[in-house]
């Protein structure tokens, strides 16, 4: 299994050993807007999920603090998510993320795109009870393109997802809210006319309080050509 390590603003570092991974979909707090979503995702080819929001498992090692992605064509990208961890004391500890996900696949099934590609999680973390009583204020944002010509795809706050409390309460329900479990949150909306196809992510989740950020990066790198 993959073990994460990520560093609290104490400066204590906090190992997590990762038995499950689970990617909540369609997840915006706005249902009528993810109905829309899904709609317009049908008429593209993507099956419609058969409940809203989703959660789809993911192989735990694809949990992973990685600089470099490795991708088998040029039709995959990144998602801009938050994520809840649970360490091995129970306590909760929440982080930026990236769901790179191949498009192609998930015209078949997202929860066959989810697992073709890493979960990319932040070095740093938040004790959830830290910073739960303003989660709504936090921003999240993401960048895609090369380091010195990025461009802006996604910009937005907590509030427009599912809350944490919404998926501690799913994760007891499924006998899952357990040390080594991470949550991954769903997205937020893409800028339109913004090419999601590049070769590095870069994604932010800020407290506009304190004026804290957590930051991951990663190039999206090709990999060769199969023989045979």
């Amino acid at each position: 299994m993959a073990v994460l390590t990520f560093e609290l603003p104490d400066g204590s570092a906090r190992d997590v050993d990762v038995h499950r991974v689970l990617n909540a979909g369609y997840a915006g707090r706005s249902q009528d807007d993810v109905a829309a979503h899904v709609a317009e995702l049908a008429e593209l080819g993507v099956p419609a999920p058969a409940t809203i929001p989703a959660l789809y498992p993911v192989s735990p090692y694809l949990a992973q603090q990685t600089d470099r992605v490795a991708v088998q064509h040029g039709r995959t990208s990144g998602e801009a998510e938050w994520a809840l961890v649970v360490a091995p004391d129970g306590e909760l500890l929440l982080t930026a993320a990236c769901d790179h996900t191949d498009r192609d696949l998930e015209v078949h099934g997202v929860a066959w795109s989810k697992n073709a590609s890493p979960d990319v999680l932040a070095r740093t973390a938040w004790r959830l009870t830290e910073v739960e009583d303003r989660l709504d204020s936090l921003t999240l944002r993401a960048w895609v393109g090369p380091a010195g010509a990025e461009t802006a795809i996604q910009n937005g706050t907590l509030a427009e997802l599912l809350p944490p409390a919404y998926w501690l309460k799913a994760l007891e329900d499924r006998g899952d809210l357990v040390p080594g479990t991470v949550l991954i949150s769903g997205t937020i909306p893409m800028a339109e006319n913004v090419d999601q196809f590049g070769d590095r992510w870069r994604v932010e989740l800020s407290d506009p309080a304190t004026g804290n950020t957590i930051r991951l990066a990663y190039d999206v790198v090709p990999m060769p050509e199969p023989i045979g």
